[in-house]
């Protein structure tokens, strides 16, 4: 994970209409960036929805939220159409940007090693700074705990 009050990596991905969405374009909002493995599996599903379902207080405090997955604009306008997902969703297949945020690692699953996308979240101030890591974020309560940090 980046260190907390260091400045944010900025970057620019196609969201899931394959319009360019930079980091920067958000300076003087606060920002949470959510890494996640893969659109429509389990535990990914149940972070979108948590998001989803606490949106409208990520709105009233002006927060932007972005999830961000190798998968390909297509998936992720299939999975925010499926879901009915009201935040943006950015693609990075060649994981650059999950990698500068070291969020690419070594797992393990079934006896096999693979390199893949931990869950993780960053939590960014109105200035690009960062203010808060989760790191191995829970499915279930990453949008609450991030809520619950900011209202304190």
């Amino acid at each position: 994970m980046l260190d907390i009050q260091t400045q944010a990596i900025d970057f620019t991905l196609p969201d899931e209409n394959s319009t360019l969405v930079s980091l920067h374009d958000f300076l003087g909002k606060k920002v949470v960036v959510y890494f996640y493995p893969k659109d429509n599996t389990p535990g990914c599903t149940k972070q979108a929805c948590a998001f989803k379902n606490a949106y409208d207080d990520f709105k009233k405090e002006d927060i932007i939220v972005i999830g961000i997955s190798k998968d390909t604009p297509k998936s992720h306008q299939n999975f925010k159409k499926k879901y009915d997902l009201p935040f943006i969703l950015l693609s990075d297949v060649d994981h650059q940007v999950i990698e500068a945020y070291d969020c690419w690692k070594e797992k393990k699953l079934y006896g096999k090693t693979y390199m893949g996308i931990t869950r993780s979240t960053y939590v960014i101030d109105e200035k690009g700074m960062i203010i808060k890591t989760f790191e191995k974020a829970s499915p279930d309560h990453n949008a609450q705990d991030i809520l619950n940090f900011l209202q304190q």
